[in-house]
């Protein structure tokens, strides 16, 4: 029996079976045998070279946006009116058969956008080239899940499942779960709260089902079994999702605003050019792209050519701000002076902890090099020749 039919047959008597407080063990103990067989699902196959056939394109840029969603609902489309790339629509689906990168130039940064192939139902499990695309969307910092507005929000739905069998967790913050595995002493339990979902029965089922006999587990927070489970396979990725709603011109304005009200969703009409700069707004916020301008010494701010940081690649600070210009920058810095939103003052004095915010400008001010021995009569050596012999001769008086 292959992998997929065992996932298969677990499902099926998950769904047979009634939730009460008798089966919560047996349902934990089979939730995490899904998640043991969808990770060796997604492992390349043992005695293959590990070249595969994806489709990944070089990182290009200050951020990176990944199009998912069903074929024929206007991800190309999006992306010729976002970045000027073209992309071959046309009025059949599976048009798009490879990745086709762009680039969108906003509030002085260049974000690349990815237009991927559309993926169908039971992508999570290869087919139509589902793994690929879901790979790609992995290494992206955000995702646009572009859906047709006509159709019904059962594709929402579809779509997010197939993302969460591969690991990928949208709009969703990592479990405030600690887990340690240890060499000896048994399964270590404690919780902060009290807690609702997992009790210390369960947390050994399912550490057992891993093979896992000496850990450290403690809850922070009121979590439920897959939080936990996500937390023991520890290749989970959280990454932030907006729901894109195309096509908005063919359906009624009720529909419109219900849509538009959802958390995280944006509606607009490739067709009309509707909403657009709306959507660009909605990207740039989730990215939380900081920019940051330097000023050399006595001159005025560069604001043609910002330092672009963010929480998600590298961080906001300024140790992060003078890596990113140059890794033995950190070393020689005395203390920066910043004005800007993060500054209570204007210059404030910061040193290197100091996080900074969108549109900053900094100025570094570097430490000066020690003289060896001294200065001025403090001076501890001379300049001079230690010996007489080698001093140099003046030439004699001319009478």
């Amino acid at each position: 029996m292959g992998i997929i039919e065992k996932i298969k047959e677990i499902e099926a008597e998950m769904a047979r079976t009634q939730k009460n407080k008798a089966t919560e063990y047996h349902l934990g103990q089979l939730k995490a045998k899904i998640a043991k067989l969808r990770t060796q699902l997604l492992e390349p196959p043992k005695g293959s070279s590990g070249g595969g056939d994806g489709f990944e394109v070089t990182k290009y840029g200050h951020g990176r946006v990944a199009l998912i969603g069903f074929p024929s609902v206007g991800k190309s489309t999006l992306l010729t009116l976002l970045t000027g790339t073209h992309s071959e629509a046309a009025s059949y689906e599976f048009t798009t058969l490879t990745c086709i990168p762009g680039i969108i130039h906003y509030n002085d940064t260049k974000i690349q956008l990815l237009d991927l192939p559309g993926i169908i139902e039971g992508a999570s499990e290869g087919k139509g080239r589902g793994r690929q695309v879901i790979a790609v969307s992995k290494s992206s910092d955000i995702v646009l899940m572009v859906l047709d507005a006509s159709k019904s929000e059962g594709h929402r739905q579809i779509l997010t499942r197939e993302l969460e069998a591969v690991g990928l967790r949208l709009n969703k913050r990592p479990p405030q779960i600690y887990f340690k595995k240890k060499k000896t002493g048994g399964i270590s339990f404690n919780s902060t709260i009290p807690l609702t979902h997992v009790d210390e029965k369960l947390c050994y089922q399912i550490l057992h089902e891993y093979k896992i006999h000496n850990a450290e587990v403690l809850f922070r927070e009121d979590a439920t079994v897959d939080d936990l489970i996500d937390v023991i396979e520890g290749n989970r990725k959280y990454m932030k999702c907006i729901y894109v709603y195309n096509k908005i011109d063919v359906i009624g304005i009720d529909d419109v605003d219900k849509l538009a009200r959802q958390p995280n969703s944006i509606v607009i009409s490739c067709n009309l050019k509707l909403n657009l700069d709306r959507l660009l707004a909605k990207m740039w916020e989730e990215m939380g792209l900081v920019r940051v301008y330097t000023k050399p010494q006595g001159q005025q701010p560069d604001f043609t050519d910002p330092v672009v940081l963010s929480v998600d690649r590298g961080g906001c600070t300024v140790e992060d701000f003078c890596n990113h210009i140059h890794r033995s920058l950190v070393k020689d810095v005395k203390y920066v002076l910043v004005w800007g939103l993060s500054a209570r003052h204007y210059p404030q004095h910061c040193g290197l902890s100091h996080v900074l915010q969108d549109e900053d400008v900094v100025q570094i001010v570097k430490k000066k090099e020690k003289e060896d021995g001294g200065r001025g009569r403090f001076k501890s050596h001379s300049t001079a020749p230690a010996r007489i012999s080698d001093r140099e001769k003046k030439a004699p008086l001319k009478t």
